[in-house]
């Protein structure tokens, strides 16, 4: 498929105007492909003197065109593109009829059916540019236009779409004619959709999902529209600018990509937000936040879009940013910031650290296929704690004001990242194009380290500050309890700019001072050595547990740079961890010591005792919620129990029994993981899976057998999840991603050594031939992440320098390889 460069599209731009599209689908047309028309309408402006242009559409058949009544010929289709040649100025109407595939990758038109109930469901995900894989389209951001859609369905189900939908008999549908928008936020959603309907000021809302999950969505409904209230209230009150579409679906789609996906009157979720197990309170967290994001797009990204793919970050960075704040703001989950913090920030700063990296605000997407790179963690979580960053320096009032005028200035139209600042600009007296170019068009993670000179009461402290960009920060002086020697209070709270201009007096000197202690900027920061000493004895006594979030981000960089070796990392928590009461964090932290410090940093021989350190470390939480009052916590050291236990006793136990002792009794989504652990162990077999399976026969349940079935430590069971990744086509995203979860496991390195060689030319094999969303798992899940060996690292320099692999997994491996390097010299500044 050839991809859209800005150059192609700078100059369809400038001879375009799109008007209006009729699209009309057809999904009772069999399980393979479904009908697509399409009528555009557009104009060709007079003053341009190249005429030539194109339009997009990848069809299993394009059965007929026809440009003002003139047939075009259907095989001059050269891959996803037809050329329209020598347009005339003035107004056009192009005709395309095809037959179009369904996907089973979650792009384009995805087809789902459901192995609880056998019910079928299909929607669509336009977003980058697989529009094209749906209807014929002029196919980029700035090209906006009015579209009219029709649907015919099989008889039972219902059609979703961005406006209200209307059934008109005997299986079709119409949907309200939308207000300008691009061509990748058009949606569709159609199947025997379980729905729970409401109005909220004078709109329609809903809120879908699969029959099978009905009973679990009903349970959830009223937080679900609480949450959707709440934050709809509340960009009511931030912007000027009402809400600008007619209606407001959120759909839960199976097998969905990404987390959602912000379509205008109709935003589409993956299902498992939809939980069927029981979750902790920072899961339903971060479920509002995802829904808070999804709805500050109808504002940032649908009423005003980017024009080209590189201001990414203007819609994502500003969803994150609201999505973050919004729901600390409007919804019961006040502290999503301390989340945040240990769980997204890492994401960005592991991102801005590999060769890989790129600006928050890019100058260069040349293509498409680059621009589907950026949609990382700079993108997302670097963004976001630039924009927060953002408001600590300009003040909440300005940057709001200034939004306003970006909405008011591109209502239903396109901008670019000047026109933004522009905005901003308007809105305050600060030089804000100065600090987008220091902190948007540049690179790195910063570093801050205290420096505390003086003597007895007279101390003055200086922040180090390695890096370019400007920071406001916090710093937090804490002192040692007099009654209580593991606590640690706050004396005072510093406003500090960075760079100094002169060190700031403290008076007496502070047991630990903590730089950035409110997170409000992005930054690694490190401790002087009187601060950290304090740590290792009173981390856990710290009173706020945003401070503890930047403390225990603080040490992972140090982990991740070699400054501090993974055992002390793992003494750390164990010793602090067992008084934590915050889920994100005692999440957060038990996350990265089980998948990076005990299955990478440290070495083979370490293994079983990392293992077993957190193995005690979990029993300790367990015990320490056998009362009850703490169902969250005691989920959180179960499930981290299953995972880093080495030996299958215990959670075999508890799998025969039903429960763990004490609680919680196990539900489907417990038993799938101590099964998946115990085929690591090899202590189940293929019997008992298929039991499981027959006792969970949903999507879920077949994810959970494909993930046990690849760990099981026998050769014929490692060929048969081989082949079903690699060669064959026949697993659909989700499916894969999971054989590829089970099938490398540290435990079984000599298993599947010889694997570890065939990986790279098989990976670009199957991404060439099924595409970007496959690439990403195969890059992401499929990888020996365990081999943490030289010969890996040369093999996948190797295969970078000859292979050639689509972008989408090159940029995966790429970060790999990098990780596989810093996991290497991790192990060898330990060894030293």
């Amino acid at each position: 498929m050839s991809v859209l460069t800005r150059d192609e599209a700078q100059t369809r731009a400038s001879l375009l105007d799109v008007h209006h599209y009729a699209i009309d689908l057809d999904l009772t047309r069999g399980d393979e492909t479904f009908d697509s028309r399409t009528v555009i309408r557009f104009t060709v402006r007079a003053e341009t003197a190249d005429t030539d242009t194109f339009v997009e559409v990848k069809p299993a058949e394009l059965r007929t065109v026809t440009l003002d009544g003139h047939p075009l010929d259907p095989a001059a289709l050269d891959e996803n593109r037809l050329a329209l040649k020598n347009l005339t100025p003035g107004e056009h109407e192009l005709r395309v009829d095809a037959a179009m595939r369904y996907s089973r990758t979650g792009e384009g038109m995805h087809r789902f059916t459901d192995p609880a109930d056998g019910e079928t469901y299909v929607y669509t995900q336009l977003f980058l540019d697989d529009v094209q894989r749906v209807f014929a389209a002029f196919d980029q951001p700035d090209l906006k236009a009015v579209f009219d859609l029709t649907v015919t369905a099989p008889e039972g189900w219902t059609v979703l779409a961005n406006g209200i939908t209307e059934h008109t008999g005997d299986g079709h549908w119409k949907a309200a004619t939308t207000p300008r928008i691009s061509t990748y936020l058009v949606a569709v959603a159609a199947g025997p959709w379980h729905s729970v309907r409401t109005e909220h000021r004078g709109l329609p809302f809903g809120i879908h999902c699969r029959r099978s999950l009905a009973p679990h969505l009903d349970a959830d409904a009223d937080e679900l529209l609480e949450v959707t209230r709440g934050c709809f209230d509340r960009y009511h009150e931030k912007f000027t600018e009402p809400y600008p579409f007619d209606s407001y679906d959120q759909a839960f789609v199976p097998e969905f990509n990404a987390g959602a996906m912000e379509n205008p009157g109709l935003v589409t979720f993956r299902d498992e937000f939809v939980f069927r197990s029981a979750v902790t309170d920072t899961q339903r967290q971060t479920r509002a936040m995802v829904i808070a994001h999804e709805m500050a797009h109808m504002w940032f990204g649908d009423l005003v879009t980017l024009k080209w793919w590189d201001d990414i970050w203007l819609n994502e960075s500003f969803a994150e940013y609201m999505g973050y704040q919004t729901t600390a703001e409007a919804t019961r989950f006040t502290d999503t910031w301390t989340d945040f913090g240990v769980t997204r920030k890492p994401w960005g700063y592991d991102a801005d650290q590999r060769p890989s990296t790129h600006p928050v605000a890019p100058e260069n997407v040349e293509d498409t296929a680059s621009a589907l790179l950026n949609f990382d963690g700079i993108s997302y979580a670097k963004g976001a704690s630039a924009l927060r960053q953002l408001v600590t320096w300009l003040g909440e009032k300005d940057f709001l004001a200034g939004i306003n005028i970006h909405f008011e200035r591109h209502r239903f139209a396109n901008a670019t990242l000047g026109d933004f600042i522009d905005s901003l600009a308007a809105a305050t007296d600060r030089d804000v194009h100065a600090w987008a170019d220091a902190w948007l068009r540049t690179t790195g993670v910063d570093t801050l380290t205290p420096r505390i000179t003086g003597d007895n009461g007279d101390r003055a402290l200086t922040v180090d500050h390695t890096g370019s960009r400007p920071h406001r920060i916090a710093v937090g002086l804490y002192d040692r309890d007099l009654t209580d020697e593991g606590r640690l209070t706050l004396r005072s709270r510093l406003d500090v700019d960075v760079p100094q201009s002169e060190p700031r007096p403290i008076g007496k000197r502070p047991a630990l001072a903590v730089l950035n202690d409110s997170d409000l900027t992005y930054a690694k920061i490190r401790f002087d050595t009187e601060s950290f000493q304090a740590l290792r004895t009173g981390l856990a006594g710290l009173p706020d547990p945003l401070t503890r979030a930047v403390v225990w981000n603080a040490l992972r960089d140090a982990v991740r740079d070699g400054d501090l070796a993974p055992t002390d990392f793992l003494d750390i928590a164990r010793t602090h961890l067992p008084h934590e009461r915050d889920l994100a964090l005692v999440d957060g932290v038990l996350t990265f010591a089980g998948t990076q410090v005990a299955d990478r940093y440290v070495t083979p021989e370490q293994r079983p005792a990392a293992l077993a350190t957190l193995t005690d470390l979990c029993r300790d939480l367990i015990r320490r919620t056998e009362d009850g009052d703490h169902p969250g916590l005691r989920l959180i050291a179960v499930r981290h129990r299953i995972a880093t236990a080495a030996h299958p006793d215990t959670i075999a136990a508890w799998l025969a029994d039903g429960t763990v002792p004490g609680g919680p009794e196990l539900d489907p989504e417990l038993r799938w993981r101590i099964l998946t652990r115990l085929a690591v162990l090899g202590a189940t077999d293929e019997a008992a899976i298929a039991a499981e399976l027959a006792a969970d026969p949903s999507a879920t349940g077949q994810e959970g057998a494909a993930r046990c079935r690849a760990a099981l430590p026998d050769p014929e069971a490692k060929t048969r999840a081989w082949e079903a990744m690699f060669a064959t086509d026949d697993l659909s995203n989700y499916l894969f991603t999971a054989t590829a979860q089970g099938f490398w496991q540290p435990e079984q390195a000599d298993l599947v050594r010889d694997y570890v060689p065939r990986y790279y030319a098989e990976a670009v094999a199957v991404a060439a031939r099924r595409g970007p969303a496959i690439a990403d798992a195969a890059g992401r899940w499929a990888f020996p992440a365990h081999a943490v060996d030289t010969d890996t690292l040369r093999l996948g320099r190797q295969c970078l320098d000859d292979a050639e692999p689509i972008p989408a997994l090159r940029r995966k491996l790429t970060d790999q390889l990098d990780d596989l390097a810093r996991a290497l010299r991790v192990r060898e500044a330990a060894a030293h």
